[in-house]
């Protein structure tokens, strides 16, 4: 039974010495690094938001009032070009501005570009559409992933998306209006 409890002391210095080996593992910049680092990032996620409101604003008083709620971007992919050229487009109508992917090259500093950068992310943005409602934060389409099983013959996701899409923007701009 003594042998015990000198086993067990035993093993709580070694647990309280692993510990203090832990803590002064720690590195000693830390701290200071994240007092310099927390004002940047608080500058530079300041500076995003207002931007993004900036492109916001932008969006909302020259496509809205035009009767353009939406960003369509596309490629000329083999497997959703067809589908946008005779499903999506038609259906969107006037109400859409349009970027070509495969012409991204080619694209001038423009409201759709900036709205395009600021707002797709950097994954799965193409093809999407991106429509403003007017006083909210744009909503996203993403059909990349739908795309992957549309050419596996599963045709589900997509139009659930397109319907989706179409619903929300009938709701700010009927068609006959667009």
């Amino acid at each position: 039974m003594i042998a015990f409890h000198a086993d067990r002391r035993s093993r709580n210095e070694v647990l309280d010495e692993t510990m203090r080996d832990t803590r002064q593992r720690q590195p000693w910049f830390a701290v200071p690094l994240l007092i310099v680092l927390l004002p940047l990032i608080v500058v530079v996620m300041t500076v995003w938001f207002v931007a993004a409101i900036s492109v916001l604003v932008a969006v909302w008083t020259t496509w809205c009032p035009r009767g353009r709620y939406a960003l369509v971007v596309y490629s000329n992919s083999p497997i959703w070009q067809q589908y946008f050229d005779e499903q999506v487009l038609p259906a969107i109508g006037n109400r859409s501005v349009v970027l070509n992917w495969s012409d991204r090259k080619r694209w001038k500093i423009s409201l759709s570009v900036a709205s395009f950068r600021m707002f797709a992310g950097d994954h799965d943005f193409n093809p999407m559409v991106i429509v403003f409602p007017p006083f909210r934060w744009p909503r996203r389409f993403r059909f990349y992933e739908a795309f992957r099983t549309f050419k596996h013959g599963r045709h589900e996701s997509v139009e659930r998306i397109r319907t989706d899409l179409l619903g929300l923007l009938d709701q700010l701009c009927p068609p006959s209006r667009g």
